[in-house]
């Protein structure tokens, strides 16, 4: 299975395979028995409790080199654990924060796709339907009928901290249990992952662009979604959180005639391609 991603600052587009082993876990007989087990919290529990020993670190130089990790952006450190390198920390002048008021950011590094909120109060991706109600297990998405949905996939050389979009204030964080899947392409063409996937949503009470429904899902051997905050006044640019290790996806809902997002990535959308976006990064605008 071939995915296309646009590489946004060159406008040049590649095509990544899946890895042989995600096609033996979600192609095979056998790969779909171990998957189950895997899928399990208590096993990605124990692997996550692995990755966060000393014992892990020999994972840090494999994953560097396997995904071409570009290691001058990042603050230079000795790390004690994988999980201590894979939630590093950034120099602060390699992402930019655009603080315009009137301009949407991406909340982090990912591959964006964003879809319509039709009025049956779903989206589709790769001929899946997913309905908003069963992402968020409550009623309060029919408010968002013919927004949008933008959805944030990190992979696993991404910097994996994530930023508020604009000044405003946030309501309680809600948690929902569940298993986690890969957020690979492969895995959307199986299974429902975004309704499956452990996962946990707020309201985002913002100045310029209403109320947005910010959704953070977990992936495979990804026990861990990091929010720092309750209830809080926060501001542009400033983080809100980080997932530990994995792929993992950000979705943000938006109310109609709020937003206007960027051409270039609604074009790449329709066409079945990720645009690669940066934390801070344009990504769109205010509706006047």
């Amino acid at each position: 299975m071939v995915s296309k991603i646009n590489i946004r600052h060159t406008n040049k587009i590649i095509e990544i395979k899946e890895d042989k082993t995600t096609l033996f876990l979600y192609k095979t007989f056998i790969g779909r028995i171990i998957l189950k087990i895997i899928t399990l919290r208590l096993i990605s529990k124990i692997i996550g409790l692995f990755l966060s020993t000393r014992l892990s670190k020999f994972i840090i130089s494999i994953i560097i080199k396997k995904n071409n990790i570009d290691m001058s952006e990042y603050v230079e450190t000795k790390y004690k654990s994988f999980n201590d390198f894979f939630t590093r920390n950034i120099k602060q002048e390699k992402r930019n924060i655009e603080l315009n008021k009137n301009i949407l950011i991406s909340p982090c590094d990912a591959n964006l796709s964003v879809y319509r909120i039709n009025k049956d109060n779903k989206f589709y991706i790769k001929g899946s339907s997913y309905s908003i109600n069963e992402l968020l297990k409550d009623n309060i998405s029919k408010d968002y009928l013919n927004g949008y949905i933008c959805i944030f996939r990190l992979c696993v050389d991404n910097y994996h901290h994530y930023c508020y979009i604009d000044n405003g204030y946030k309501s309680a964080n809600n948690y929902i249990q569940g298993i986690l899947h890969t957020v690979r392409p492969i895995a959307l063409k199986k299974y429902n992952i975004y309704h499956q996937n452990s996962r946990e949503w707020s309201i985002l009470h913002t100045e310029n662009f209403g109320d947005v429904i910010q959704i953070e899902i977990g992936a495979l051997l990804v026990g861990k979604i990091v929010n720092h905050h309750s209830n809080y006044q926060f501001k542009k640019g400033e983080e809100k959180g980080y997932f530990e290790y994995g792929g993992s996806t950000i979705c943000l809902l938006f109310k109609k005639n709020t937003i206007r997002i960027e051409d270039d990535i609604l074009n790449n959308t329709k066409n079945d391609i990720e645009t690669t976006v940066k934390y801070g990064e344009r990504i769109g605008k205010k509706i006047s």
